[in-house]
């Protein structure tokens, strides 16, 4: 079996097989993101990029078709940076099933995969040395080198741990060494209740209504985005917030002012949706296995994200065209601006809501238990960095200087 790939224009490159076509042999090019078949040429075309010919290469060799690289004589292995390329794909796609597996979100598994493909690529050289030295020489270099922050450096460990605990198998008392950061304590960034009102004036349609909801909530920017039709209760006055952080579901109290721009909310994705159904579209991405237990299901309203895109998306390997939700970087972009138009010297973004809503509760007399529960918190201790509102600190203390 020969395949032989070469550069078919600036921007793709051709594959071709010389005995034809199999299953293990399509699902290895079909796998490539942003492959097509040129019917004119009779082969396979994918990116010309770095990535996509080193998953292809890494593809073949799952097939069990062709020798991987360390299996053949020395003299005829491929250079040595692109064997250890495929290691790392190798292990980063490990990775990534071990994540799978234990039900990590998203964003967790490829933040872990970014620390991993950085560690294996720095310590190609020094394999046989203790995990736990390259491991801290890893971390020490984050913070001298990059000069990163101890929830930075802390994050790298996690990641580095889960993957030579459940991918390498190493026992944890082998990584018991590894040094972890400390973090300082730092007061959280909080609007006023006046400031608060100046950047949701300054922001205007859909951007402003999240940001209302932001603020009445407590949600995390990614949940408040992540909200489906079917997660507002209008009869219990609640939201379900699913899969929060530590993928934990919790209940918010629905704030009475927005209900009328709620139902409104509704009404406008409802008459988007209608459209997309005509259009032959209308699928939502489903929850964990949801769409295999209800097959129609993703079409169906209360599914539909209660803030939806502007334009519908198409994924390449598959040709599948849906609609996914608002994307974080939009809300974010228009809450800097709506900051700076407010002219707020502080260093604020979504995650401020969140603060603010802690801080303003607190300030009101509510129990720092019940505000744990609302923010979603595991430990009441993460919420008691809010609790500097009670004894006003500095700001209410009378200084010298007005006295005189």
């Amino acid at each position: 079996m020969t395949v032989t790939i070469r550069e078919h224009d600036d921007r793709t490159n051709s594959v071709q097989f010389t005995d034809g076509f199999t299953p293990p042999l399509l699902n290895a090019v079909k796998s490539i993101r942003g492959r097509s078949w040129n019917a004119e040429s009779k082969v396979w075309l994918i990116p010309n990029t770095k990535e996509a010919s080193l998953s292809l290469l890494y593809n073949l060799y799952q097939t069990g078709l062709f020798n991987h690289p360390s299996d053949k004589p020395k003299e005829e292995q491929p250079l040595p940076h692109l064997q250890e390329e495929l290691y790392i794909k190798g292990e980063v796609k490990k990775l990534r099933t071990a994540l799978s597996v234990r039900h990590y979100s998203e964003l967790t598994a490829v933040r872990y995969e970014k620390w991993v493909q950085d560690f294996l690529a720095k310590n190609q050289q020094g394999k046989n040395q203790p995990e736990e030295k390259l491991i801290n020489n890893f971390l020490k270099d984050l913070v001298t080198k990059k000069n990163v922050s101890a929830s930075t450096q802390n994050q790298a460990l996690a990641a580095l741990l889960f993957y030579f605990r459940f991918v390498k198998n190493t026992p944890v008392d082998r990584l018991s060494s590894v040094v972890h950061a400390k973090k300082k304590p730092r007061i959280p960034v909080a609007f006023s209740r006046e400031e608060v009102v100046k950047v949701i004036e300054n922001l205007s349609g859909t951007k402003q209504l999240v940001a209302k909801v932001l603020y009445g909530t407590g949600m995390r920017l990614n949940e408040a985005l992540s909200l489906r039709i079917l997660d507002i209760d209008f009869d219990q006055n609640e939201i379900i917030v699913r899969h929060g952080k530590g993928d934990k579901d919790r209940h918010v109290m629905l704030p009475q002012k927005i209900i009328p721009e709620l139902k409104k909310q509704i009404e406008k994705v409802k008459k988007i949706h209608q459209q997309d159904l005509r259009d032959g579209f209308g699928e939502v991405s489903m929850p964990n296995a949801l769409s295999a237990k209800y097959p129609s299901a993703s079409r169906e309203l209360k599914w539909q994200w209660l803030f939806p895109q502007k334009n519908r998306w198409v994924n390449r390997a598959t040709g599948q065209e849906g609609r996914w939700h608002m994307d974080e970087s939009l809300m974010q972009r228009a809450v800097k601006e709506a900051i700076l138009e407010a002219r707020i010297n502080k260093n604020a973004s979504c995650h401020t809501f969140r603060h603010s809503f802690a801080t303003h509760l607190l300030e009101s007399g509510y129990d720092i238990r019940t505000i744990q529960e609302l923010l979603g918190h595991s430990d009441v201790s993460t919420t008691m960095i809010y609790t500097h509102v009670l004894n006003r600190g500095a700001g209410g203390v009378q200084s010298p200087l007005d006295r005189m």
